[in-house]
């Protein structure tokens, strides 16, 4: 009984946290889509690529957590490999991310 609950509540917290991280990737983008049209089709200010990638950054931090919070509740090794990669995967793109942001802001 007890796991059950702790189990429903736990995925309650993940699905907040990846639709936080959807939100934030789909305003985000459509910021700097309109950032992108008001400079004329243009990407000479390097302003709206710089802050398209951090809030990417933001987004996939929120994904990050979602998947943090779902080893609590995996049930076998299979699973745990899976999200392992998942993780790593979210985890490297966050690095490249930040490379980038690093490196077009210098």
């Amino acid at each position: 009984m007890t796991d059950h609950f702790l189990t429903e509540i736990v995925m309650l917290c993940i699905h907040i946290l990846e639709l936080f991280g959807i939100f934030v990737i789909v305003f985000g983008c459509i910021k700097a889509f309109l950032q992108y049209l008001r400079a004329g089709f243009t990407t000479e200010g390097r302003d709206i690529k710089l802050e398209l990638a951090k809030i990417l950054a933001f987004a996939l931090e929120f994904k990050l957590g979602g998947e943090i919070l779902r080893t609590v509740i995996t049930k076998n090794m299979k699973e745990l490999y899976m999200l392992g990669a998942v993780i790593l995967l979210r985890s490297f793109l966050t690095l490249v991310i930040h490379y980038e942001i690093k490196f077009e802001s210098d």
